[in-house]
This record gives structure tokens, sequence and C-alpha cells, in this order.
């Protein structure tokens, strides 16, 4: 039974023997004493204004839900691509009545404005 386990425990050891490796590699050539110029905060080549705890709208964080939500839905078109001539005429009219879901749902968003940044 221990054979079994023998490329597992191969892997952990491989796993965190690189960790270690990196971490004192990282300790002793590293930079001991940055530059103030690598310490200050950097946001598109722009010197930063104001504070850092701003509060961003609903929006962001609705537009950004969605983008995962129909990007997610997009990966499963990629199987379906693989298989598509073993899946015949039913398979496409499957995925079409997928795609018209997505349609719908977007077009929905759409319409209620939930893809506007300002109003």
């Amino acid at each position: 039974m221990l054979e079994k386990w023998a490329p597992v425990l191969i892997f952990f050891i491989l796993v965190v023997g690189f960790g270690v490796v990196s971490l004192i590699g990282s300790y002793i050539f590293g930079v001991k004493k940055p530059d103030p110029r690598k310490l200050s905060p950097y946001e598109c080549g722009v010197q930063p204004i104001g504070t850092a705890r701003e509060r961003f709208s609903v929006k962001f964080y609705l537009v950004a839900m969605l983008f995962l939500l129909f990007d997610i839905e997009a990966i499963f078109l990629f199987p379906w691509a693989v298989v598509y001539r073993q899946l015949k005429l039913f398979g496409f009219f499957e995925m079409l009545l997928f795609i018209a879901a997505i349609l719908a749902g977007y077009i929905y968003v759409w319409k209620k404005g939930a893809l506007e940044w300002e109003r």
C-alpha cells in the first residue's frame, strides 16, 4: 500500500523543498535595504494623491460579478466545440438554446443599466 503513496510523498517533498529553497534564496540574495522608490505606491506611473481607503461604487462590483458570470458560462462553449461532430444536430440546437439563454441574460442586464458606469 505504501508504494501507491510514494509519488505523493515525493511530490510533497519537492513542493516543500522548492518553497524552502525559494525563501532562503530570496533572503540570502535579496536586497537588504530597498530603494525608497520601490517602497512608494505605484499606480499607472502617476504619483498617488489622496487616501488608499477610497470607497468603490457598488456598480464596480456588479460589473465584475457579471463579467465572471458570463466568462464562466463562455467556458462551457469549449467542450462543446471539441465534441461538436459527435453531438450532431441535437448538440447544435442544445448549444443554440444555451447561447440564447446567455444572450437573454446579457440583454436583461443591459436594459437594467447594470453595465453603465454613470447615470
